[in-house]
């Protein structure tokens, strides 16, 4: 730590910077610059994709590196401790989002998959910690956005729902990632929203900055993610994506948002979350003709395109995005 903070001294000392605004700027160049670079220059070196076995076109992906997630969440950290002002609950945060990267890459680099079990009790003690974090640090108050009333949740009672978010909101990213672009794309626009919610109430600044610096490691990621892409996230991006949202949602004020400014990617993931857990607990079938995740069914049984299906995916929640977003300055 105390070296970044030499680092983020002498940069200022360079610059005579007044205050952050330019070094802000220079931290979202450095996330996108520095995550481009290090993904074109190693990629070759990630682990390959074994293809995916269920998936409508799941074999074309087979060859492709995967587990870029491991590149641009470090590059995303260094820019946090060198450009933001992490305090202690952020540092616990940053080392939350790698815990989720590394378990992902681990499995990325497995010939052998973890398997549902392992990876779902790995991502539920992620999920606890960060749910002890965020009500240790904010309390259990929830703003209800459109009415503008705030609700006190138990401590206990906040942190379990707190769990359950944390929880779903990683497994229905990983879900949604299937297709050339998707889900960095979806997780690029819930972010900006989330980011402009904090700016529109002024609510953790900092925090917000390091919204910022995520989403332009992610477009860097997508850099070479756009169809047809040459790399893939693998667990290791979508898992901490799917973290980070969470907690993002969180730092909010207000996490029921997240239904709403995720709204795609929790039905295009989640979706088949359900249907697999009914089925599989309590033998009980739904939407039989409907192909999980979403992105797959649009692409078999519509004929969608991969363009066709980030766009049109994309368009969805841009539109629910700026419903909200509208609402909340009435």
């Amino acid at each position: 730590m105390a070296i970044f903070a030499k680092v983020e001294s002498m940069i200022n000392n360079f610059l005579n910077l007044s205050d952050y605004s330019i070094l802000g700027f220079l931290g979202v160049v450095f996330s996108y610059l520095g995550t481009c670079f290090l993904l074109g220059t190693g990629m070759n070196r990630l682990p390959r994709d074994h293809g995916r076995a269920y998936a409508h076109d799941g074999a074309i992906s087979a060859g492709k590196p995967r587990g870029a997630g491991f590149v641009f969440i470090l590059v995303f950290v260094i820019a946090v401790l060198l450009f933001g002002n992490p305090d202690r609950e952020m540092i616990i945060y940053l080392i939350l989002t790698v815990a989720a990267m590394m378990t992902g890459f681990l499995d990325d680099c497995a010939k052998v998959s973890w398997g549902e079990l392992r990876k779902g009790l790995l991502d539920l003690v992620i999920a606890v910690m960060t749910a002890i974090t965020v009500v240790n640090f904010n309390g259990s108050d929830v703003l209800i956005s459109f009415t503008g009333q705030t609700i006190h949740f138990h401590p206990v009672v906040y942190g379990a729902l707190a769990v359950v978010l944390v929880w779903g909101s990683i497994n229905v990213t990983n879900c949604a990632d299937g297709v050339d672009g998707l889900s960095g794309t979806l997780s690029s626009i819930t972010l900006g929203t989330m980011y402009a919610i904090m700016s529109t109430r002024g609510t953790a600044p900092e925090f917000a900055y390091t919204i910022l610096l995520f989403v332009a490691c992610i477009l860097g990621y997508l850099w070479y993610n756009a169809t047809p892409s040459c790399l893939m996230m693998g667990d290791a991006g979508s898992r901490a994506i799917g973290l980070f949202i969470a907690i993002s949602a969180i730092k909010t004020g207000s996490p029921f948002l997240y239904l709403l400014v995720a709204f795609v990617l929790m039905v295009d993931g989640g979706i088949g979350l359900v249907k697999v857990s009914l089925l599989r607990f309590f033998k009980i079938k739904i939407l039989t003709k409907v192909r999980t995740p979403l992105h797959d069914h649009v692409r078999k049984n519509r004929n969608w395109s991969n363009a066709q299906t980030v766009f049109k995916f994309a368009i969805i929640q841009i539109m629910i995005s700026a419903a909200v977003l509208w609402l909340m300055v009435l």
